[in-house]
């Protein structure tokens, strides 16, 4: 299963962006999907992710700013990000966990996108 991620960029501070990551692949179902990021010298941490039932999480520092919206029919999970500020500034990357077909068989997959820059700054 392969994560093709898109929307980052340069945004000023209080802007806003929406990042995007669609999943394709012998798919067989999603049961979550997410979006981590690592700034410069810190280690990865989870921002947002959500179920395929809806049921969503936030990392403290981006709750009320960030929304995870997810269209499962697309296998698509998108990143909301509002009132961006310079410590949002990282490479966002996405993950999904669920099955996939391999032959003939169901298995478990995690996959992860190649990864997008967000700077944010005056």
């Amino acid at each position: 299963v392969q994560l093709q991620a898109s929307g980052g960029g340069l945004m000023q501070p209080g802007g806003s962006l929406r990042l995007s990551c669609a999943a394709s692949g012998s798919i067989f179902s999603i049961n979550a999907m997410g979006w981590y990021r690592q700034a410069p010298g810190k280690q990865r941490e989870l921002v947002a992710a959500i179920t395929s039932g809806g049921s969503a999480n936030y990392a403290d520092s981006v709750k009320g700013r960030f929304t995870i919206p997810r269209d499962n029919a697309k296998n698509t999970v998108y990143l909301q990000m509002n009132s961006l500020k310079p410590e949002d500034t990282a490479v966002y990357y996405c993950n999904a966990r669920g099955s996939s077909w391999y032959g003939y068989q169901i298995q478990d997959f995690g996959s992860w996108g190649q990864g997008t820059l967000v700077t944010v700054s005056s």
